[in-house]
């Protein structure tokens, strides 16, 4: 006899509606209707209100006049704010893992660019979470909870600003760059690492342009997707 699921809480709605935004399921500029979501997940419109304003406190999430709540869609005048500011703390990350990285954290770091290989090629969504989701490890193995907390915001809104502008790519180079960054810190090569990093976030920035018109997806044949196993 199989096992009931699990029902939904706060916590798991909100969680599962920001992976679908860093997986770009859902694009920037989506209604997030609350009826929507609230029948989608089996919650009250009050638990999914909950969820959005804590999604709203990390901006990927914005209330617009006579809309309501809507993926935060970045201007282009912030993309360029945010990647500036993420070069910079990108780098001081890298300075302090130098001076301080475990054997523990580098396993944990090689760990996570062998799971990055075994989705890549076969689920695009998953590949693009993952691939930011390195760098907030990075941050976190600093053990500097206000620099990793920055950082994760920044990494999630530069996924709402490559799900705006960006154009068509490959992840393999992100795979590589990735192993080529722990291999230097390894080494504790300060100057290669950091290049390394420079290079590869401005590759990422490089991937930004102005679009076409972007797709719309059903909101709740896209929220279908992280309703099927609350547990998971």
């Amino acid at each position: 006899m199989s096992e009931a699921k699990q029902p939904f809480n706060g916590v798991i709605v909100y969680q599962r509606l920001r992976r679908a935004i860093l997986e770009q399921a859902l694009l920037p500029g989506t209604r997030l209707r609350e009826d929507a979501i609230g029948e989608q997940f089996g919650v009250s419109r009050t638990i999914v209100r909950q969820a959005l304003v804590r999604l709203e406190s990390e901006h990927l999430v914005e209330t617009q006049r006579n809309r309501g709540a809507c993926v935060a869609e970045p201007t282009l005048i912030e993309a360029e704010q945010i990647f500036e500011i993420r070069h910079c703390l990108e780098a001081e990350v890298i300075r302090r893992l130098i001076e301080r990285i475990s054997v523990i954290g580098l396993e944990a770091l090689d760990a996570h660019v062998d799971q990055e290989a075994r989705v890549q090629g076969k689920d695009g969504p998953v590949s693009i979470r993952l691939a930011g989701e390195f760098h907030i490890l990075l941050a976190e193995l600093t053990e500097n909870r206000i620099l990793a907390g920055y950082v994760s915001e920044l990494v999630t809104r530069c996924s709402l600003i490559l799900a705006m502008y960006s154009r068509s790519h490959s992840s393999d180079c992100a795979v590589d760059e990735h192993r080529h960054i722990i291999q230097a810190v390894r080494d504790k090569d300060i100057k290669a690492a950091l290049s390394i990093m420079d290079h590869h976030l401005g590759a990422v920035q490089g991937r930004a342009d102005l679009s076409g018109d972007q797709k719309e997806d059903n909101l709740q044949s896209v929220l279908a997707r992280y309703a099927e196993d609350p547990s998971a």
